[in-house]
């Protein structure tokens, strides 16, 4: 029996506005992760005990990959949402297609446009492809955690209902108590694959190239396919009956590539350059 439901925070989805002009905790979220993602491989590449002779981006060069990263995440992600998920709507209403402010991103599609852009960053600086994206993976989590989060003060993405003593009743919803699955996201998909992936890296995983990319993809899909029974998915876009949604039908290729990616690299002889 339900003994006590959490009161929603209300907070402001718009943290400062000045006219026409909004800084939301959503773009706010994007913003902060690719910072702070940008500020810890420029940290990492610069330090010889992650690397013992692997050869790496210079560090001068990771200003670089952050703009690459983030026009492909954005673009990737807002393709992904249109492509995967609504395509009739936004093809009938093109210019909502534009409206990122709005919401409605796909890290399905951002994580392409993120590996679109890693390419294009290594081939024009001459960096180890993997090893790139092995730092791209360490840092990725920080972004995903700060997203949930605005998912969560939006709010958007809620769970099922349920009567565990911390359900959240969320406005915009039928009223009843429900699963704050975007905390259980930014848990899972963030902070606890972060904490595994810096784990490995100060192990020296770095030293082997792939290591970080493959157990990211496997920590990620597994925890996005968990959290997906506690996330209330939109009937007409994300609920694929008996019970799959389209997060988890989307995160098992994931977790394949992931597993491929790891054995092919502890596999190899060596430590790899």
């Amino acid at each position: 029996m339900q003994t006590f439901v959490l009161p929603f925070p209300a907070i402001n989805p718009v943290l400062v506005q000045w006219g026409p002009l909004a800084i939301r905790w959503y773009a706010l979220a994007y913003i902060a992760g690719l910072v702070l993602g940008w500020m810890l491989i420029r940290r990492i590449v610069a330090d010889d005990d992650y690397w013992n002779g692997v050869r790496r981006p210079k560090a001068d060069s990771i200003d670089d990959l952050l703009v690459y990263c983030a026009f492909g995440v954005v673009i990737g992600g807002r393709l992904g949402n249109v492509l995967l998920y609504d395509p009739q709507y936004y093809f009938s209403h093109p210019i909502e297609i534009f409206k990122i402010w709005e919401g409605g991103m796909a890290f399905h599609g951002g994580l392409i446009g993120a590996l679109i852009g890693v390419l294009l960053f290594a081939r024009r600086y001459g960096a180890p492809t993997l090893t790139v994206l092995d730092l791209c993976s360490l840092v990725a989590p920080i972004g995903i955690f700060l997203g949930r989060i605005a998912n969560f003060i939006r709010p958007e993405l809620w769970g099922r209902r349920t009567d565990v003593p911390w359900a959240v009743i969320f406005p915009g919803t039928d009223g009843q108590p429900r699963h704050p699955s975007q905390i259980y996201e930014a848990l899972l998909e963030g902070l606890l694959a972060f904490v595994i992936l810096y784990g490995l890296a100060q192990k020296g995983a770095l030293r082997r190239p792939g290591v970080i990319t493959g157990v990211f993809a496997i920590a990620y899909g597994a925890a996005r396919i968990f959290s997906e029974f506690f996330r209330e998915p939109d009937p007409r876009l994300e609920d694929l009956g008996r019970g799959l949604t389209m997060g988890m039908v989307l995160s098992i290729p994931l977790i394949v590539v992931g597993v491929g990616l790891l054995f092919w690299s502890l596999s190899r002889r060596g430590i790899a350059a």
